[in-house]
């Protein structure tokens, strides 16, 4: 009997501490789907002003955000597996384990994730923005896979695409100067000689 209270219990805090994180989890989801917008329409405005690598940066840490996020709530998923299961006695150090390692997560999203002040930094020209950039650079440069950095250069890519195509539109509506030379026309010299000869006749009588 106390060893069939003691497991339901530990399974029962399992739970609701994977419901607390699932809750915090959907609460940055929110945050983050701002915060990524933001970063999306700064990536644009760089790529305007011809500023690639700024525009780049901003790419590169939606893409981390993004990632971490997403991972994260792989992690919970396959824990809300685990804690329903029958066996989970068996699998309790793992489920404990798992839910430590969401927190570190959790919290290493929201150290990263910032404000709506941290992302406009991305575009900032003073001296702390510039030494968060790089910060932010360094820091994202053992944390993106290559295949998210291919990613991202695909993205910056149909940017450029998405802002050229306008400007290459606007060109394309102008009318053309013609190129042909106008056809000139011959000036005709009156014939004066039936005139001369009126006058003379006029003159002899």
């Amino acid at each position: 009997m106390g060893g069939n209270a003691s497991k339901v219990t530990a399974q029962d805090k399992a739970i609701l501490d994977l419901k607390i994180q699932r809750d915090k989890l959907q609460q940055y989801q929110r945050r983050i789907t701002i915060l990524t917008d933001k970063e999306t329409d700064i990536a644009k405005q760089m790529l305007a002003k011809g500023d690639k690598p700024r525009a780049l940066l901003a790419l590169r840490r939606k893409k981390y955000q993004q990632g971490l996020l997403a991972k994260t709530d792989a992690q919970l998923e396959q824990l809300e597996q685990l804690t329903s299961s029958v066996e989970f006695a068996q699998i309790q150090k793992d489920v404990v384990f798992g839910l430590q390692q969401g927190t570190k997560v959790l919290q290493e999203i929201h150290r990263e994730m910032g404000g709506i002040e941290h992302v406009e930094k991305l575009m900032g020209e003073t001296a702390d923005a510039i030494a968060y950039q790089k910060e932010v650079s360094e820091m994202l440069g053992g944390r993106i896979s290559n295949q998210d950095e291919d990613e991202v250069e695909d993205e910056l890519a149909a940017m450029e695409a998405q802002i050229r195509r306008p400007a290459e539109r606007a060109q394309e509506d102008l009318p053309s100067v013609p190129n042909a030379k106008l056809p000139q026309h011959e000036q005709r010299v009156p014939d004066e000689e039936p005139v001369r000869e009126t006058r003379q006749a006029m003159l002899a009588e």
